[in-house]
């Protein structure tokens, strides 16, 4: 059973590296086979079908992600640094292209051709990630640390948007700096 689980990750984590790589319609069954070596009828051992992998991975991306702000939350108590540990991250990933690209982002690209188990989840990830940035641009301004110009949900939708699209510039112009460069401009305008 432990090889089964051994096996499944492996796909997962393929799956997740061809998705950032090009996207939802830019990976077959056979790279996965070819990656891991692997035939394809044992891919479909563990998921029947593409939606089926792809919707199994925004999963356990979404609970990885929950998982680690909500440590991040427990361990950093100020919000300001709650979330230069959030930016912090991405900067980090980008730069030793560890995953220089949020697999959830790369798929909202292709939302209008995704099926529907997998663009749920997608919008789930991002809702959450919403209220999580919300509740700490939230605790921010009532701490004195942040300055609003909207509600918290407004400016955690800016902000996300500001991460994500400094992702994209980053990937872009092959350019790992342009993230910060783009986000510390964000920052200063929450805390003048």
């Amino acid at each position: 059973m432990q090889s089964m689980a051994s096996t499944s990750e492996k796909i997962l984590d393929i799956a997740q590296s061809l998705i950032v790589a090009g996207g939802y319609n830019g990976f077959s069954y056979a790279d996965i086979s070819a990656a891991i070596g692997i035939r394809k009828a044992s891919i479909h051992h563990h998921f029947p079908t593409k939606a089926e992998l792809v919707a199994v991975l925004v999963d356990r991306y979404r609970q990885q992600a929950e998982t680690g702000l909500q440590a991040l939350r427990a361990q950093v108590a100020s919000p300001a640094e709650q979330l230069q540990f959030y930016l912090n991250y991405w900067d980090t990933c980008i730069r030793d292209a560890a995953q220089p690209f949020c697999v959830c982002a790369m798929l909202a690209g292709e939302m209008q051709m995704l099926p529907d188990e997998v663009a749920s989840r997608v919008r789930a990830h991002f809702q959450s990630l919403a209220a999580w940035l919300a509740s700490v641009l939230s605790a921010g301004a009532q701490q004195g640390l942040f300055r609003l110009n909207g509600r918290p949900e407004e400016e955690a939708q800016m902000l996300m948007a500001s991460v994500h699209g400094a992702m994209l510039s980053a990937r872009a112009f092959g350019d790992p700096g342009l993230f910060i460069a783009i986000i510390s401009t964000q920052i200063a305008k929450l805390t003048k």
